[in-house]
């Protein structure tokens, strides 16, 4: 695969130089894991439409969304050897490749609400995570809401006992994997467009993911039961190839940038949006029970869950964890 990855970033530097000589659009290649009409994919399409508009057609934006170019292990290498120009990885996605820090977003009930997530990204915190990227030669753009997280699985969720011996489906996240193991649960490793046919085939017994995630992957009709926890949060950050950004035009980059700004509050204005719709339509199909915890069941999940702030502390770092729940006005133990 890096071999072909490694083609695939000759081609595209080849194609820099072309553009350069004959005034042909500047392409921008932009992949992405999940479908078209999720959140994320939608905002990858607005993006499409104001760069090329902004840039008065200097600038040809190519999106392939689901997995048509790269699986989840796959992506960031492919950006990082200019094979694509541009991803929307989810945070857990840059602890694997060093960046560990990205991994304070997959705590369980570290964000109360999007209201506090938005001060976190929007402010300093946010910032000074984005300014991490550049060592991994990446330019971190901005952070795209996908919503909170839900349990599923053929089998009824409701109290932390129910996760015992379960397989679930997770994203490569050390955070993740202590959080399952902590409810006595098996965490496994896979790729998001994996993930339908490992449920369909008992491969794993469960995973966790959004409402838009989950229907537009038609995870619904393969899982008995959901749970409604909002546990976690899954976001993803638009990064750039570090040198490719760099290298262009000045008047380009900044028309990019006003694009990407317009095209981040439309699609963060549409996650939860979808989400509910999501919900809706998964409730209607009446193949998936949607189970709500009582106040009481919701904090003793919450409770049982809390010595994974401690477990990964060395890994994502303590003073970072203080520094997320200052912002958050959160503690692991309210």
């Amino acid at each position: 695969m890096r071999n072909l990855i490694l083609a695939a970033a000759s081609v595209a530097a080849m194609a820099l130089v072309g553009p350069a000589e004959a005034q042909s659009p500047i392409v921008i290649k932009f992949s992405h894991v999940v479908a078209a009409d999720t959140p994320k994919g939608k905002a990858a399409e607005k993006f499409k439409e104001l760069a090329e508009k902004y840039t008065n057609g200097k600038v040809k934006v190519e999106v392939y969304p689901n997995s048509t170019l790269y699986k989840d292990k796959e992506e960031l290498e492919a950006l990082q050897l200019g094979a694509v120009q541009m991803l929307a990885p989810s945070n857990s996605k840059f602890g694997p490749i060093g960046i560990k820090e990205f991994e304070v977003f997959d705590l369980p009930y570290i964000l109360p609400d999007l209201k506090t997530l938005r001060k976190v990204t929007d402010g300093p915190l946010g910032a000074k995570l984005l300014k991490l990227l550049d060592k991994k030669g990446m330019t971190g753009l901005a952070y795209w809401d996908n919503g909170f997280k839900q349990m599923s699985a053929n089998k009824k969720l409701i109290a932390p006992s129910d996760y015992k011996g379960l397989k679930f489906r997770i994203q490569s996240s050390k955070v993740l994997e202590a959080q399952f193991r902590t409810l006595g649960a098996i965490p496994q490793v896979m790729a998001f467009s994996d993930v339908y046919q490992a449920l369909q085939t008992g491969v794993v017994d469960g995973q966790e993911n959004t409402w838009s995630n989950m229907y537009t992957q038609k995870m619904h009709e393969v899982q008995k039961y959901a749970t409604v926890t909002n546990h976690g949060y899954i976001g993803y950050v638009v990064v750039v190839n570090k040198k490719f950004w760099d290298g262009l035009p000045s008047d380009i980059r900044d028309e990019l940038s006003k694009a990407m700004k317009e095209a981040t509050d439309f699609g963060n204005s549409q996650s939860a949006k979808e989400n509910q719709e999501a919900l809706e339509e998964i409730k209607k199909s009446g193949k998936t029970e949607i189970i709500t915890l009582t106040p009481e069941q919701n904090e003793a999940m919450r409770k049982a869950l809390m010595p994974v702030y401690k477990e990964v502390a060395s890994r994502v770092g303590q003073p970072l964890i203080d520094e997320f729940l200052k912002e958050t006005g959160r503690s692991p133990m309210n």
